[in-house]
């Protein structure tokens, strides 16, 4: 019997951390679902523990030391020390006293935002806020050394991402973008569902939703809260999704973007299990698998065709004439103030609003005291109409108050990647729509899986999308799609 290289003692420490890990993400999952609003002190407190606990590991001088003594042996091994290496470059840099601080106040701000946004009482958070920034600036100056602040926060979910880069990519769909809003503001208008719509059949139609596009709900499940979101990764992958009883899209699109980030998790090789390889390699590799799931597979003219059929079926003739009608409406462009209810055309146009107000936070060019001045600005500049209430603008999204600075331009981000690899998929599956429109997702799901899923975090960002697509990702394959669905919507 061989005895244990220092790889195995190095990869035995990290499982044991991503298995820390894994429960203190079940901590935040529980505060979002069931936890009850009295524990919110206790919880914060308890997220500040798990994360000194988690620091003290990963920034252990033994690691260190078996990072300078392992031996890959072979490729996936290498891509666990390439990742581990980072994790712990990146986290010696970072005091535990501020991680942990970050832990505890992101616990306890998430609560205070959450009664702000039902209240509109901007007053109320801005003061957490600007804790929230303060410490964060701190985290990025360690992480940065002398180097942008932002791009520092950017490489947490996006590594070797740079703002420089969002900036151009995003300056040049914003041009097209805008155009083909004007068109589509100006065509024939849509009209909303004007009907009522049980919200547990809601739930019913997203569990069913979610196993169609192939959520294996012996590992996970469903459950309902103010802001969707999936967590886990491996064996235990749950989502969330919300119920508006005048909307069913909101529990549609929702369930099925989160199922998508939950299918990319779930997928992972089974090999990598409790390993830094086990989880998606990056924000905006995975908002590509929420986004083409939610987007260019779930609004297609094909299933949405399936999806009024299956509607119809569970809550009767709700006042949509046919399919054409029934697409036409799933993809209305429409004014409005909320990110996740915007459509495919405006959706980007929210993400460039809120990098622009982040950059400026951290290099200094605007406070958080004016935050909401600045936003109002900005959407009134961008859309052409005033933000009529703080949850509708500055208050809507959860990610500043639990600290996800940097998060925002993955989306957009991940809308591009999600651009490249539908274009492949089309490609390498003629077949698709006429299994679309059966409701048979399963050589979508397969293909995506293959190319990109089961990966895990074995490759570079880029490297999985050009590996999977045959070609560098470009914003080229969205914009087309884009121009091609609502070009003939608006009737051009």
């Amino acid at each position: 019997m061989s005895l244990p290289t220092t790889y195995d003692a190095l990869m035995a420490h990290e499982r044991e951390t991503q298995a820390l890990a894994r429960i203190a993400g079940r901590l935040g999952w529980d505060q979002e679902t069931v936890m009850p609003r009295g524990a919110a002190g206790q919880r914060a407190e308890e997220s500040g523990a798990m994360e000194s606990v988690l620091h003290a590991r990963r920034t252990s001088p033994q690691v260190g030391e078996w990072l300078e003594q392992a031996v890959a042996p072979d490729e996936d091994g290498a891509a666990q020390l390439r990742l581990i290496r980072r994790s712990y470059d990146r986290a010696v840099k970072v005091p535990s006293e501020l991680a942990a601080a970050l832990a505890r106040l992101t616990s306890r701000s998430q609560g205070i935002w959450a009664e702000a946004r039902a209240n509109d009482d901007v007053a109320a958070f801005l003061p957490t806020l600007a804790e929230v920034v303060k410490l964060r600036r701190e985290e990025a100056a360690a992480l940065a050394e002398g180097g942008d602040l932002y791009d520092a926060l950017v490489d947490d979910f996006e590594p070797n991402g740079k703002a420089a880069e969002f900036a151009r990519i995003f300056d040049e769909m914003r041009p097209g973008l805008v155009a083909l809003r004007e068109r589509a503001l100006t065509a024939a208008p849509v009209a909303p569902l004007s009907a009522s719509f049980d919200m547990n059949k809601q739930m019913v139609l997203g569990q069913e939703l979610a196993r169609t596009f192939g959520y294996d709900l012996t590992r996970g499940r469903i459950d309902r809260a103010v802001h969707p979101f999936s967590s886990g990764s491996g064996d235990d992958v749950r989502i969330t999704t919300r119920t508006v009883e005048d909307d069913p899209f909101n529990c549609v699109y929702s369930t099925i973007h989160e199922v998508g980030h939950a299918c990319y998790e779930q997928g992972i090789d089974k090999a990598f299990l409790l390993t830094p390889a086990g989880q998606g390699v990056s924000m905006g590799v995975h908002e590509s698998q929420s986004r083409i799931y939610e987007n260019q597979l779930g609004r297609s003219r094909a299933f949405c065709g399936y999806l009024y059929g299956r509607m119809r079926d569970v809550f009767g003739d709700f006042g949509v004439a046919d399919e054409d009608a029934f697409y036409a409406l799933v993809n209305r462009v429409h004014r409005g103030y909320i990110r996740t209810e915007a459509d495919e055309v405006q959706y980007n146009l929210h993400i460039m609003l809120r990098f622009d107000l982040e950059r400026a936070l951290f290099s200094d060019d605007l406070q958080v005291e004016d935050l909401e001045v600045a936003w109002n600005d900005r959407f009134k500049s961008d859309f052409g109409y005033d933000v009529d209430r703080p949850s509708h603008g500055v208050l809507q999204d959860v990610h500043w108050s639990v600290g996800l600075f940097g998060y925002f331009p993955t989306y957009s981000l991940g809308n591009v990647y999600a651009g490249c690899l539908h274009e492949a998929l089309r490609r390498d599956v003629p077949q698709l729509d006429d299994q679309l429109a059966k409701g048979d997702l399963s050589a979508a799901t397969g293909w995506l899986n293959e190319r990109v899923q089961r990966h895990g975090g074995r490759f570079e960002p880029k490297d999985v999308i050009t590996r999977a697509c045959g070609a560098a990702p470009s914003a080229a394959p969205l914009m087309s799609y884009l121009e091609t669905k609502f070009g003939a919507l608006a009737g051009g």
